[in-house]
């Protein structure tokens, strides 16, 4: 294939054009607020499933606890009746009495017992929802961390794509400027070859694979014609030669 020198130099201007694009494209797809999204995701997820187990518990907790009180309001309300009955002086019977007295006592003791299971039920319920107000909060912080990240992933994304757009347009406008047959060997060599289609001869070396030509490839390089598009031996990339190829 032949190209005029110039236009195998800017061969190399379109293959800085292209990694730029490559770049911007990794760059749009690796950013780092990326995968710190996908871990507040997560981790709210995390966090609300645990706020819900542990409103089931306080809710279970809550009714263990109305169920105690009832408990203990009907024992102090018994208690209440039979100690008036008891100070009333309405008990004559000896043997009522003393199974009267017996019989407070038994409600008193009761009354205590209850009361210790509620207090109980009470702790475990504040420790509960202290940790629930804790998981909550976490939450909160995590959803406001995760829309100021989502913000700065928008804010990047919407400058690498307004670069993305004015390479484009350059990277388009020079491969219209150069021979179509030039241009698709390039694209062909380029996608076969991780990106890069063509890579300049500096130094006597490939910058495409970035290896040292030999003595036998170099003498042939310097008996071609200069609109002789040149393919490397070692990767085949096009080799573009330059002032500074070392020839």
């Amino acid at each position: 294939m032949k190209a005029a020198p110039d236009d195998q130099l800017r061969l190399l201007d379109l293959q800085a054009l292209d990694s730029a694009l490559d770049r911007l494209v990794h760059r749009r797809r690796a950013l780092p607020e990326l995968a710190a999204i996908d871990e507040l995701q997560a981790r709210i997820g995390r966090l609300a499933d645990d706020v819900v187990l542990l409103e089931t518990e306080d809710s279970d907790l809550g009714r263990e606890q109305s169920k105690v009180d009832a408990d203990v309001e009907q024992v102090r309300a018994r208690t209440q009746r039979d100690q008036q009955r008891l100070d009333s002086g309405q008990v004559s019977s000896p043997k009522e009495l003393e199974n009267l007295q017996s019989e407070i006592e038994s409600l008193h003791r009761r009354q205590s017992e209850l009361e210790d299971v509620e207090l109980e039920v009470m702790e475990k319920r504040e420790v509960v929802q202290n940790r629930l107000d804790e998981l909550r909060r976490e939450r909160e912080q995590a959803t406001l961390t995760l829309a100021e990240t989502e913000h700065r992933r928008d804010s990047t994304w919407a400058e690498i794509d307004a670069e993305v757009d004015k390479t484009t347009t350059q990277r388009d406008e020079l491969a219209a400027s150069l021979p179509s047959d030039l241009v698709e060997l390039y694209e062909k060599v380029r996608g076969s070859s991780a990106g890069v289609g063509a890579a300049a001869l500096r130094r006597a070396q490939c910058e495409g694979c970035h290896l040292q030509l030999n003595t036998t490839d170099l003498n042939r390089i310097r008996e071609a014609e200069p609109d002789e598009v040149l393919r490397c031996e070692e990767c085949r990339r096009i080799l573009v030669r330059t002032a500074y190829s070392g020839l």
